[in-house]
């Protein structure tokens, strides 16, 4: 009876409704039965949707990512999760974070907490059963809107009217937030560009740049992290255009030295752009004819095949003589040696350079797309039965020679030729 009271007290609690885009979240994600688990743990136990989630389905964008919070206690969860035989890992158990996959998606699960000790990177947390001091620990009045599994919104901040109105606002006193958290500057910036609808406040202006050095308390990797997805969001191709957000990009990744490259693109590279492929976005912003590139990859934790691509597109542009890059029989060279995504990334980066769309780079872009990549057929084993060639240095030196010649050749080699290559 207790449990039933307080489900009904908490549904009074709610500031709107939104059971069709719940429904439809609860039918595709299957999320019903992980809240039942929840809420018949205890009489007094839930869970609610929390962050990201309700913050989209309000603002009607494609849902990613589930954030959920409960007032239950981190090995709580766990005993749940186990218990039902639920694969789950504890992704940050000391934060009260415990990461569950269930049907394929991935569930972050949080504990309500209270900010105990904060120090502008980290923060000592107890947990909490009370959704509101949960809520006062949030950075803005939209990612502080709670949803149970029907819609009902706990809005304890107004966030729902900040979203509709295009306002965001920090909870509580801004530059106490920042001093709490300093990547916060960060994410003002990606919130700012996907939800405002007005001018930034000259206040948080003034706090953000009176703040921005304690960005260096923040480590690279949640940097890197909260960089992509600004890049990957839909209001990147903003960012050049906001002088606020582009001076305080620039002050946190000086890198960045071509962003003025988002401005006055032609019509296809905002196609491009919407393909959200970050590595090739970061590309266009750190590449030019200095070591600007490697330092960026020095600095930040990225894969050895992320580095590979802007490598390669830094030597081909700025290291190699590119007078002839573009002629079909050097493209064809770059197909075979590295593959089609490194010759769409080629040809891409150089459409980024003209504010008019270059018809002949698309088409040539075009007819490489259903080619196949040649394949050299001439294999050691040919050398060392045909030419008496021993395994060693001298027979792969003896095949890259055949390969280049067979390469230059537009891939095609005669046996004469071979034989004349083999016998020198």
């Amino acid at each position: 009876m207790i449990n039933i009271f307080n489900k009904i007290f908490k549904i009074n609690e709610a500031k709107n409704y939104y059971s069709k885009d719940f429904e439809d979240l609860k039918k595709e994600i299957k999320t019903q039965n992980l809240f039942e688990l929840v809420s018949n743990y205890s009489e007094t136990s839930e869970i609610r949707y929390v962050g990201g989630v309700t913050r989209k389905i309000i603002n009607k964008e494609k849902v990613d990512d589930i954030d959920l919070a409960t007032n239950l206690l981190p090995n709580q969860i766990c005993e749940i999760l186990k218990k039902n035989n639920i694969n789950f890992y504890e992704s940050g158990i000391e934060h009260g974070t415990v990461t569950a996959k269930f049907y394929n998606y991935k569930f972050e699960i949080t504990s309500l907490r209270k900010d105990v000790l904060t120090d502008g990177r980290h923060a000592k947390v107890e947990f909490s059963e009370n959704w509101k001091e949960d809520a006062s620990r949030r950075d803005f009045t939209f990612n502080a809107i709670y949803a149970d599994i029907d819609g009902n919104l706990y809005d304890p901040y107004n966030g729902k009217k900040d979203l509709e109105l295009g306002h965001v606002k920090f909870i509580g006193d801004p530059e106490k937030r920042i001093q709490e958290d300093y990547l916060r500057i960060l994410r003002y910036v990606r919130f700012y560009l996907n939800y405002s609808k007005v001018d930034h406040d000259e206040n948080i202006k003034k706090v953000i740049r009176q703040n921005i050095n304690g960005i260096s308390k923040v480590s690279q990797d949640r940097l890197l992290d909260e960089l992509k997805k600004l890049i990957l969001s839909n209001a990147f191709i903003k960012l050049a255009k906001d002088k606020f957000c582009k001076e305080i990009i620039v002050l946190i990744f000086p890198q960045l030295k071509n962003i003025e490259i988002l401005n006055n693109i032609n019509n296809y590279s905002k196609k491009i752009i919407e393909q959200k492929d970050f590595i090739f976005l970061i590309s266009l912003m750190i590449i030019d004819n200095t070591d600007n590139s490697e330092y960026f990859l020095y600095k930040y934790n990225i894969s050895n095949e992320d580095k590979k691509r802007i490598r390669f597109l830094t030597n081909t542009f700025f290291k190699e003589n590119n007078k002839d890059i573009f002629k079909e029989k050097n493209l064809w060279r770059i197909f075979y040696l590295y593959g089609k995504d490194y010759l769409n990334d080629l040809i891409n980066f150089k459409i980024f350079q003209n504010k008019k769309t270059n018809i002949k780079l698309v088409e040539l872009k075009n007819f490489f797309n259903d080619k196949k990549v040649p394949k050299f057929e001439i294999k050691a084993k040919t050398l060392i039965e045909k030419y008496s060639f021993k395994e060693g240095k001298e027979l792969g030196k003896k095949l890259k020679e055949i390969e280049d010649f067979w390469i230059e050749n537009s891939f095609k080699i005669s046996e004469k030729d071979l034989d004349k290559i083999a016998k020198s």
